[in-house]
């Protein structure tokens, strides 16, 4: 058996990293083996391979390196639990000496290969040795998707990567540091293990409430922290995607923006369940963050007071006591003329506007009253236009 034969066989045969036989490139490698093996033309397959390498990079060692590490394997899931069992450790480590010498495979390393293309770039990576390192940082780091991204969505009960996430940061929200910091701490909590609550970001419209918690998102990605957004219709998807979510080794914020119900609301059932864990209790990996511009949650009308339930009064308490599952309410408060200006002049620090101090209260004062109120966001929406020079 020649070499790219033996190298197609163990490539075939792998285990533990056996879901990388879908990824495109290493697919192309496999079928540029197989002509290579069969002692066929190698001009079309080494080309296909090459083309589906070259959408990436032109490092073959890194591409692969980079799609190991993050596979999504029996190891990686169960060496954060303990140490792997004899049989799954000797598979990992076969695998990753085998891995580790394919990353050097070059196109000259083929008989046969034609002398018009130009290879792709090889080097030293030591997978092994990344690879150790990286399940020791799993909460960290993570697996699969989660290696990748850090923020996501819910598609039909499962998670959907956001590639190009808001890349909004801490610093660029002056005028709410002292509320951020609550939730800072609680996020900080969560990260190290110890009891964290669920947060109600209650306030007014445009001061930020949002832009918090994805700056914090940001903010502590490498530290483990991933951020998964629920719209109020998908709460009922939420119960399963938390119990396989608590296995994970990372730690998760449950982001649900613009929170509120009306008194017959499905979804009302669906948050408590979720605020309240299963019968096995919350998983401690998984706070929930949500915002709302209404203090108790509940669309509460005159007739919803009166009402025809008998136990009409219960049922009011239990509706307007929701928001006490939250253990942590963080109020922002519309900004008074203080606030307001402080956030102008920091933003426009921070947009590069030269504009003097008087005169950009005076604007600043003038575009929020045609804008209907002050708000950071509306003090953003100013210092925008003024860098713009639409003022």
């Amino acid at each position: 058996m020649g070499p790219a034969a033996h190298t197609r066989r163990q490539l075939e045969g792998l285990v533990v990293f056996r879901a990388l036989l879908d990824d495109p490139v290493v697919a192309a490698l496999g079928r540029m083996l197989a002509v290579c093996a069969a002692g066929g033309e190698l001009a079309g397959p080494c080309a296909e391979f090459e083309s589906a390498l070259f959408q990436h990079t032109d490092n073959w060692s890194q591409y692969l390196c980079g799609v190991v590490m993050e596979s999504e394997n029996i190891c990686i899931r169960s060496c954060a639990r303990g140490p792997l069992s004899p049989v799954l450790q000797s598979s990992l480590d076969r695998e990753l000496r085998f891995l580790d010498g394919l990353a050097r495979l070059r196109l000259s390393d083929l008989p046969g290969a034609p002398d018009f293309l130009t290879g792709w770039v090889t080097e030293d990576v030591d997978l092994p040795a990344r690879y150790r390192r990286r399940m020791e940082e799993v909460t960290i780091w993570g697996y699969g998707l989660f290696a990748h991204y850090h923020v996501f969505t819910v598609e039909d009960g499962r998670l959907v990567p956001v590639k190009h996430p808001d890349p909004q940061t801490l610093d660029q929200l002056p005028g709410y540091e002292r509320e951020r910091e609550k939730i800072v701490a609680n996020t900080v909590a969560l990260l190290e293990g110890r009891p964290a609550n669920n947060v109600l970001l209650y306030g007014d419209a445009g001061t930020g409430k949002s832009s918090a918690v994805k700056a914090i998102a940001n903010a502590y990605a490498d530290r483990g922290l991933r951020l998964v957004e629920v719209k109020k219709n998908q709460l009922y998807q939420i119960p399963d995607l938390m119990d396989a979510l608590a296995e994970n080794p990372l730690k998760f914020i449950l982001f649900i923006d613009d929170l509120s119900f009306t008194a017959n609301d499905d979804n009302f059932a669906a948050l408590k369940a979720i605020l309240e864990g299963s019968v096995g209790g919350r998983a401690a990996n998984i706070a929930v963050y949500a915002t709302s511009n209404r203090r108790h949650l509940i669309k509460e009308t005159l007739s919803d007071r009166e009402g025809d339930d008998i136990h009409a009064a219960d049922t009011r308490q239990e509706l307007m006591s929701l928001s006490a599952r939250f253990g942590l309410t963080v109020t922002f408060a519309s900004p008074d003329r203080d606030r307001y200006l402080h956030i102008v002049s920091e933003l426009a620090r921070q947009y590069g506007v030269e504009m003097g101090e008087t005169e950009l209260a005076v604007r600043s004062e003038a575009f929020a009253i045609r804008a209907g109120g002050r708000s950071a966001r509306v003090a953003k929406q100013f210092i925008e236009l003024c860098k713009a020079g639409v003022h």
